[in-house]
C-alpha cells in the first residue's frame, strides 16, 4: 500500500473527521501495514514496539465495526500492566469521541473491583484490562464475553514473560470461536508463536523494523570499570542535565544502590521494582510524569508496559545481553518530534554484548571518554515540582477545575505554579512549584475545596503536613 493517508481507507466519516481534528493525516508504518488487514477482518500478528501507533491501528478497526446500539462487550484489549491499559483506554476514548455514547471500561488490578462490577452490570462496548482482573470478573460471573467480536493481545511477549500465559488461555476460552484476534508483540519468540498458533486463524503477519533512526536518537557508549558505575551515572546526569531520565539496571539490587547514591548527591530519584504495591507504583509514576522526580531507576521487568511520553534521556547502567531489549530501552526517548539521548555504560566484561548491539544495528557504536565530562552548572539537579496528594478523588466528584480554582483562589498561586493534575478514584495528585509548595499547603489546608476540607500530604515525605 503506497498511500499512507487515513483518508485512503474506508473508515466511517465520524472517524475520519475525528482523525482530522486530531491532526492525524498520515499513518505510521505499523498503521499503514496493519489497518487495511484489520478492516478486512483478518486475524493478525503484528510485531511493533510501544509508541509505534499500534493502539490507533487496532482501535480504529474496533470502532469501525462497533454497534453502538448493542451495549455489550464487543471488543476486549488485554494488556500486561495497569499503566498500559489506562493509556490504551484513554486513546480509545479519544478516537471514539465523535461517535456518540461509546462506553470504554478498564478492568485492572490495583483498583477496587466493586465499581468495575457495577459498571459491567450497566453495560460497556469496549473493555481494556489486565489478565488477572479480567480472569477474576469472569470467574465471578460478572463478565460475559459471548458476544465479543474482537480480542486484542497487546504486548503479548511481555504478558507471557510475566507469567500470564495460562490467564490468556483461560480468557480466550470464554470468547466465541468466531472472532477476530489481533496479537501485537515487540518481539516474536517461540512462546509467542505457540500462543498465536493456538488462538489465531490463518493470521496475516506484519513487522515494523525495530531499529531507531540514528538521526533521532543520539547513542553514546562509555567504557568504565565495574566499580565506577554508580559514580558514572552521577557524572552523566550532572553533565547532560536532562529534565527527566529513565535509568535501566539489570538487577533490582543495583537499582536500589543507585537510588541511594543519587539521593546522597541531591538528585531526586525513585526506584521502580516488582515489589511495589500498585498504589506505590502509581504514585512513583505520577511524580516522574509531573517532574516531581528527576530520575526513575528501573529494571526491564519493572518497566514493562511503561509508556512515558516525554523523556529527556535514557541511561543504561548495565549493557543488556538481549539486543532487542537494548533497542526497546533506548526507543523510549526520541518520541514524536523530540530528539532522544541514550547513554550506555560498558565494562570490559560487557564488551561482547556491545559488539552484538553494533552488529544488530548495522552501524558502529559511538564511544566517548567519561573523564572528559564536567558538570555544566553549579545549580543542584533537583526536580522543579513536588506532588501534593489530596485525599479525595473521583468518588468525591473532584475535577481538575475544582483543584485549580482552590489553588489559584484561596491557595494564592498563579496558574504557572500549578503543574499536572491526576485524579484517581480516591485521591488527587497536583504538581506544585517546589519553591512555593509549603506556602500553598499552609493556605490550602485552612480552606475548602468544593465546600469540603480534605486531608493532604506531600508524597515525597509520606506524612501529613
Amino acid at each position: 500500500m503506497t498511500d499512507t493517508a487515513f483518508s485512503s481507507l474506508p473508515l466511517l466519516p465520524a472517524l475520519l473527521d475525528n482523525l482530522q481534528s486530531l491532526d492525524f493525516a498520515q499513518m505510521t508504518p505499523i498503521q499503514a501495514q496493519s489497518l487495511p488487514l484489520i478492516l478486512e477482518g483478518r486475524d493478525l500478528i503484528a510485531q511493533a514496539k510501544t509508541g509505534s501507533g499500534k493502539t490507533a491501528a487496532f482501535g480504529l478497526g474496533i470502532l469501525q465495526h462497533l454497534d453502538v446500539n448493542r451495549l455489550a462487550p464487543q471488543a476486549l484489549v488485554v494488556c500486561p500492566t495497569r499503566e498500559l491499559a489506562d493509556q490504551v483506554a484513554q486513546e480509545m476514548r479519544r478516537l471514539a469521541r465523535q461517535i456518540p455514547n461509546v462506553k470504554v471500561l478498564t478492568l485492572c488490578g490495583g483498583a477496587a473491583a466493586r465499581p468495575q462490577a457495577e459498571s459491567l452490570a450497566r453495560g460497556a462496548h469496549l473493555l481494556v484490562g489486565t489478565p488477572g482482573r479480567i480472569q477474576d470478573h469472569l470467574g465471578r460471573g460478572r463478565l460475559d464475553l459471548s458476544g465479543l467480536n474482537t480480542l486484542v493481545l497487546d504486548e503479548a511477549d511481555r504478558m507471557v514473560d510475566m507469567g500470564f500465559y495460562d490467564d490468556i488461555v483461560a480468557i480466550a476460552s470464554h470468547c466465541p470461536n468466531k472472532r477476530q484476534t489481533l496479537l501485537f508483540s515487540a518481539t516474536y519468540p517461540d512462546n509467542i508463536r505457540k500462543l498465536s498458533a493456538r488462538f489465531l486463524r490463518n493470521p496475516a503477519e506484519v513487522k515494523v523494523e525495530a531499529l531507531h533512526d540514528a538521526s533521532r536518537i543520539e547513542q553514546i557508549f562509555y567504557e568504565i570499570d565495574d566499580h565506577q558505575r554508580l559514580n558514572a551515572v552521577v557524572t552523566l546526569l550532572k553533565h547532560f542535565r536532562p529534565v527527566s531520565t529513565l535509568v535501566f539496571c539489570n538487577t533490582k539490587i543495583r537499582s536500589h544502590e543507585l537510588v541511594e547514591q543519587l539521593l546522597s548527591e541531591g538528585i531526586r530519584a525513585q526506584a521502580l521494582n516488582g515489589d511495589l504495591e500498585q498504589r506505590e507504583r502509581d504514585e512513583i509514576l505520577i511524580q516522574f510524569a509531573n517532574q516531581s522526580c528527576t530520575v526513575l531507576v528501573a529494571t526491564d521487568v519493572a518497566a514493562r508496559g511503561l509508556d512515558i511520553q516525554s523523556l529527556g534521556a535514557v541511561i543504561n547502567v548495565d549493557v543488556t545481553k538481549d539486543t532487542e531489549v537494548h533497542v526497546h530501552r533506548i526507543g523510549r526517548c526520541g518520541r514524536g518530534d523530540q530528539k532522544g539521548l541514550a547513554l550506555s555504560l560498558c565494562s570490559p566484561a560487557e564488551m561482547r554484548w556491545a559488539n552484538l548491539i553494533e552488529q544488530y544495528q548495522g552501524a558502529p557504536l559511538k564511544w566517548a571518554n567519561l573523564k572528559s565530562l564536567r558538570p555544566t552548572s553549579d545549580r543542584p539537579l533537583n526536580a522543579p515540582m513536588t506532588t501534593l496528594c489530596i485525599q479525595g478523588g473521583k468518588k468525591d466528584k473532584l475535577r481538575p477545575g475544582d483543584l485549580v480554582g482552590a489553588l489559584t483562589g484561596d491557595g494564592g498561586l498563579t496558574f504557572e505554579q500549578v503543574g499536572k493534575i491526576h485524579i484517581t478514584e480516591f485521591n488527587s495528585y497536583v504538581a506544585l512549584d517546589r519553591r512555593i509548595a509549603e506556602q500553598a499547603f499552609a493556605r490550602l489546608s485552612n480552606s475548602n475545596i468544593k465546600g469540603r476540607r480534605f486531608r493532604m500530604r506531600f508524597l515525597e515525605q509520606n506524612t501529613d503536613l
